[in-house]
Parts: C-alpha cells; structure tokens; sequence
C-alpha cells in the first residue's frame, strides 16, 4: 500500500508543476503586452504558489498549486515616444517579467515534473516485480 501512497503524492507533485508550467507560459507569452494609454498598466508577472493539503483517505500530505499572486516589482521602462502608451516623457511602461528568469523557472519546473514521474515508475516496477514474486511463490 505504501507504493501506491508514494505514486498519489508524486502524482499531485506533478499536477502541481503543471499548474506552474501553465503559469510560466503565460508570463512568457505576455512579455511585450503594453497598456494602451499611458495610463494603463502592462501585464504584471504571476507568481504560482504551493500549498500543501492532507489526504485523509490515504494519510498523506499532497502538494496542490495555490493561488497566483501578481509580482509587485517596478516595471521595465523604455523610451519609445512614438508609443501609444509613452507617457509624457517617452517612457512606456513594460512588463515586469524577464524572459531569462521564466526560462529557469521553466526548466526548474520541467525537471520537477520528470522528478516525480520517474518516482511513479520506479514504483510501478516495484509493484510489477512484487507481483511477479508473489505469483512464483
């Protein structure tokens, strides 16, 4: 029974860097979305969260993804007057989301993910060859 506890939680782990590849990907695709008018905001990065949550049924604690948060650093400035959204001075307000740092979150997430699925096959094997005894014996 243990392997099958150890399968739920990597599973869950896996379902979590999902969420956090999901999250990233968003972040990348929105890095040059400006605001319209100088007044609006460009897109602001989200940041995933984890939180940890007990399964009852199998007495184990399973992370899930919590809620995203929104990046409170300063956003990019670029002088652009040509711009829609350039202010009085030029600048326009660019996102606050630095593509090299999403990659390594990505990447960071990826290997995460592949973490936990080589913890599922290593369990499946055991059971596999578990089986494969008891049917011997």
């Amino acid at each position: 029974m243990e392997a099958f506890k150890t399968m739920m939680i990597a599973w869950a782990g896996m379902r979590a860097q999902t969420g956090r590849m999901r999250v990233i990907a968003e972040n990348l695709a929105n890095s040059g979305s400006t605001g319209k008018t100088p007044t609006d905001e460009p897109y602001r990065r989200q940041i995933p969260t984890f939180k940890d949550e007990l399964d009852r049924k199998l007495d184990v604690d399973l992370v899930k993804l919590g809620k995203t948060v929104k990046d409170r650093t300063q956003f990019r400035l670029r002088y652009d007057p040509s711009h829609p959204a350039a202010d009085k001075t030029g600048y326009v307000k660019l996102p606050n989301v630095d593509p090299l740092v999403e990659t390594m979150d990505m990447r960071e997430a990826m290997r995460a993910y592949e973490a936990n699925l080589n913890v599922i096959e290593a369990s499946r094997s055991m059971i596999a060859k578990t089986l494969d005894l008891l049917r011997r014996s």
